[in-house]
């Protein structure tokens, strides 16, 4: 079989230089090619675009991965400082609830005279009927027994032993505790005692013609000696009569709230109340 044979590989190469240095000079010297360029520009257009596709579609991914991660993170960072400010919020509102009540128990003293001192529950018993509570002041702070403390409300119970930085109360509800009141209504004066119930006390010894009705306020009458005159105790909730007892059953809610004190207000002790003497009765020295 014959195989044809076509220029030399030297040859090509020369005939392709002395076609470039051709063109070149024409494109140099004449304008005849200027139109042609544009052509050939037009029609190569399309394949830089084809070839440039793969570099925009990967540059346009990263740019749009990058900004969905930038905004990944920035909403990371919102929900976060969203949470600390939702905290900071609920810290305002609770430290103006507590504000609220140390304010409003500092106004539940009808008595101007005198130094009052808050104190803060830190312990309650859980004794099922020793209603007693621990607080945060003591002796150091001129906390004394038998100081009677009240909450924004009414009267809670009173101090029954001080350390040097804590003391021990007594509630009112304690089934131990005891309180002189009288009726607000009628003055009438009674005697209430805990039941060992945060919601409940009992009034002793009514007799059944005494003049007493549901919804009377008792109010401390100062006659024991702890509590303050004009204090509210507790309101009468219920009354049950039978003409074969002597004396009538009647139930009050304390004011206070004993279940959920938070804070309390210790009232300055009662001075001592001193009888003159007589002289004629004084021995002689």
């Amino acid at each position: 079989m014959m195989y044809r044979r076509g220029p030399s590989l030297p040859l090509r190469l020369f005939l392709a230089v002395l076609c470039s240095i051709g063109l070149m000079f024409v494109d140099r010297y004449t304008d005849s090619s200027t139109q042609l360029r544009s052509y050939l520009t037009a029609a190569a257009s399309p394949l830089f675009y084809i070839a440039s596709l793969p570099e925009a579609l990967f540059s346009g991914a990263s740019e749009r991965f990058m900004s969905q991660h930038a905004l990944l993170e920035e909403n990371a960072r919102l929900k976060q400082n969203l949470l600390q400010q939702s905290g900071q919020l609920q810290l305002l509102n609770y430290l103006q609830q507590e504000n609220s009540k140390l304010r409003s128990l500092l106004g539940a003293s009808p008595s101007e005279d005198g130094q009052h001192l808050v104190a803060e529950v830190l312990a309650v018993y859980s004794h099922p009927f020793s209603h007693q509570v621990v607080l945060n002041k003591g002796s150091s702070d001129g906390v004394t027994e038998q100081q009677a403390i009240i909450d924004d409300k009414g009267i809670v119970g009173q101090i029954v032993s001080v350390g040097p930085n804590t003391s021990r109360a007594l509630l009112i509800s304690d089934n131990t505790h005891a309180i002189a009141v009288r009726a607000e209504r009628t003055g009438i004066r009674a005697v209430v005692e805990g039941l060992g119930q945060w919601d409940q006390l009992r009034v002793m010894h009514l007799p059944q013609s005494t003049d007493i009705r549901e919804g009377d306020r008792l109010l401390s009458s100062g006659l024991d000696g702890v509590f303050p005159e004009g204090y509210p105790v507790a309101k009468v909730t219920r009354i049950n009569q039978d003409a074969s007892q002597p004396f009538m059953l009647v139930y009050a809610e304390p004011f206070a709230q004993l279940d959920r004190v938070r804070h309390v207000l210790l009232l300055t002790a009662i001075p001592a109340v001193t009888l003159p003497v007589n002289p004629q009765e004084q021995p002689d020295a």
